[in-house]
This record gives C-alpha cells, sequence and structure tokens, in this order.
C-alpha cells in the first residue's frame, strides 16, 4: 500500500466564493477523492490552519509520498516544518508540488533557487508531452489542451531538471517547464504546473491520471530514517576482503 498525504493551504476556497464553487470540500478533497480511487492508495489529506500545518514528524514518517499545493501563505508557512519535509525527502519520501507550490519554502530549500517565474491570469494552455517514454507520461496523450489557466511563462528559475517530461505552450505566445522531475539525496521530487485555483483542472480526468502517475513514479525505493550523512569507515574494504579469505 502506497501511503499519500495531500496538502493544501485551504485558503481560497473559504474566501472567494468562485473557488468555493469548484472546490467546495477544498482542493485537497478533491485531489484525495480521485487518488482514493486507486487500489494501492491509502490517502489522508491536511492543511495549513492544523498544528505543525498537519505535518507532524509522525505524519511524515507515515507517508510515502506528499503532494503538495499551496499559494497565499507561502511566507507564513513554517520554517521549522519545510526543514522537516525537506529532511523526509533526502531520505527517501517522494513528492509531488503542484502549481503555485514551485515558491513554496520547500522547493526553495530542495531546489536551492529563487524558483521565480513569468505570470499573468487568463489564458489557454496546450500541455505538450515532451518525454513519452517517462512512466509520469504514460497513457497520456501527445498533448492536452486546458481551455483556461493561469499562464506560467519562462524564465522558470530552476536546476537542471532531470527530465521534462511535460512543455506548456499559452495563447499569449509563452512557454514552460510544466512537468519537471528531480531527485533530492534519496528522494524523488515531480512538479507539476497546471492547477490554477480559479479554474476546474483537478477535475479533469487526464489531469487527474498525470497525477496518479506522478504519485507512483515518486514511491520511494528506499527510505531511511534520516537523511544520508558521511560515514566513518574502519577497517577497510581491502581489509575487510582480507581477513576474510586468510587460509
Amino acid at each position: 500500500m502506497i501511503r499519500v498525504t495531500v496538502w493544501n493551504e485551504f485558503q481560497h476556497e473559504r474566501t472567494q466564493e468562485k473557488v468555493k464553487e469548484i472546490y467546495p470540500d477544498g482542493i485537497h478533497t478533491c485531489i484525495a477523492k480521485f487518488l482514493g480511487q486507486e487500489e494501492e492508495l491509502s490517502v489522508r489529506t491536511a492543511v495549513f490552519d492544523e498544528k505543525e500545518h498537519g505535518l507532524t514528524e509522525e505524519v511524515l514518517a507515515n507517508t510515502d509520498v506528499l503532494v503538495f499545493w499551496n499559494h497565499m501563505l507561502q511566507e507564513e508557512f513554517s520554517d521549522d516544518v519545510a526543514e522537516r519535509v525537506r529532511r523526509h525527502v533526502l531520505a527517501g519520501m517522494g513528492l509531488v508540488v503542484l502549481h503555485s507550490g514551485h515558491y513554496s519554502k520547500i522547493m526553495r530549500k530542495l531546489l536551492g533557487t529563487s524558483m521565480t517565474l513569468r505570470w499573468r491570469h487568463g489564458d489557454r494552455e496546450r500541455l505538450f508531452c515532451t518525454c513519452p517514454t517517462h512512466p509520469i507520461a504514460q497513457g497520456i496523450p501527445a498533448w492536452v489542451d486546458i481551455p483556461e489557466e493561469e499562464m506560467y511563462g519562462e524564465f522558470f528559475d530552476i536546476p537542471k531538471p532531470d527530465d521534462v517530461v511535460f512543455t506548456g505552450w499559452f495563447a499569449g505566445g509563452e512557454v514552460f517547464r510544466s512537468g519537471c522531475t528531480f531527485t533530492r539525496g534519496l528522494g524523488k521530487i515531480f512538479y507539476f504546473q497546471p492547477g490554477h485555483e480559479e479554474y476546474p483542472i483537478y477535475h479533469m480526468p487526464v489531469i487527474q491520471k498525470i497525477i496518479k502517475n506522478g504519485v507512483r513514479w515518486c514511491v520511494p525505493v528506499v527510505r531511511r530514517p534520516a537523511p544520508l550523512d558521511n560515514a566513518w569507515v574502519n577497517p577497510s574494504t581491502e581489509e575487510v576482503y582480507l581477513s576474510s579469505h586468510q587460509k
């Protein structure tokens, strides 16, 4: 069983009527619902207003993949919790970051760049699959049309991705690396751009499938109780070999 925690600020849905109409129970509930349709996924949710944002040491220790969406409260997010998430990713926990989560403290800590980009409200996006052999792209068509989306454009200040699985083109002429994978320590990260809160993007079956694929790809291969650290080696490998072959 793959243990998934879906995290959301849960602010827009309570303060903006347009967003509330699209996601009456919150973006996290919408995502958790379609992920929960998969038999091998065990899904829980957490939101900003919970103690320690719902991302306690116990929760993260029992999470294989964290799905993360935030926007309004980037700077209000606890430094301690961001560092805790970073440590768990380095130790092997998978991380799927959606839309404006690119600028979260977690991503800035893990990737080490400003994570800034260009943006504009109210555009149309065509999402091209630019790495069709990647596991996240399996079952996804050559392109996906998103009728309304917030434009994200280059330059996107990120380190070189392991793979650019999807590239977005917007009707205004901009392009964007919309689906990128990274490895940090033992953890796998998938950043996926679509998902502005004012549009029903997470209700689109093809977007749901991409997120499901992303969760499966991010499942830990190795999970440690703590990140890798320097290790003193004594005796040496050669000494061990010689002692085991002595007559």
